[in-house]
């Protein structure tokens, strides 16, 4: 995910998620000066520090049907909504320890990547997951809840607990190529196959 720091007055850093400026510090705390960010970026500001999710926040998320069955449309659309999903590296291999995310580079064609896990996680990524949650290790309940971290991120956690299916997919296109919609060239599962998905796992649609 790109990502740009900008220091801010001397006493703080702000960083720009595509359209999303967070606080990553609490020394300033100038609402006035992050609108005014926001807008010449183009971004709007949707979330402060404090309102990041905490472990405890991604593991009550978990409980909630609707988030359980868009973890399993993303499954689906990622190839690993087996029993070995949680090990399986991109192009199919599978890794032997959840001690960490294996970061080993796999190549079909000219596409290479370290994805790995239920929700193909690029090495890059659960680098910043681990560095923001503490993450102990790449197990399946880390994995899940570093799923819940990105969907998140992508601000679509409350449409997804809303049934919300349409809305939260596009949010989280860009996350998961595999998604309807995803703009990155690669296959993508229909809108009724994820729809199907996630109403025979559970989702309840608004």
């Amino acid at each position: 995910m790109p990502t740009r720091d900008l220091e801010a007055s001397g006493e703080c850093w702000i960083v720009f998620y595509g359209p999303r400026l967070q606080y990553r510090s609490h020394a300033c705390f100038d609402h006035g000066l992050v609108d005014n960010l926001a807008s010449k970026l183009h971004g709007v500001v949707h979330h402060f520090i404090e309102d990041e999710m905490n472990r405890a926040d991604l593991k009550e998320a978990l409980t909630d049907a609707n988030v359980q069955a868009m973890l399993r449309v993303i499954r689906a659309g990622e190839g690993t909504s087996d029993e070995d999903g949680y090990r399986r590296m991109f192009t199919g291999p599978l890794f032997d320890s959840f001690a960490a995310h294996p970061n080993i580079v796999h190549a079909s064609g000219s596409l290479k990547s370290t994805a790995a896990g239920a929700y193909q996680f690029l090495h890059s990524t659960w680098a910043e997951l681990v560095h923001q949650y503490g993450f102990q290790d790449f197990s399946p309940p880390c994995q899940d809840e570093g799923a819940v971290a990105l969907i998140f991120r992508r601000h679509a956690l409350d449409d997804v607990k809303a049934g919300d299916l349409d809305t939260a997919i596009a949010k989280c296109n860009r996350e998961w190529a595999s998604l309807p919609g995803s703009p990155y060239g690669q296959p993508v599962r229909t809108l009724a196959q994820a729809t199907q998905v996630f109403t025979e796992h559970g989702g309840v649609l608004a």
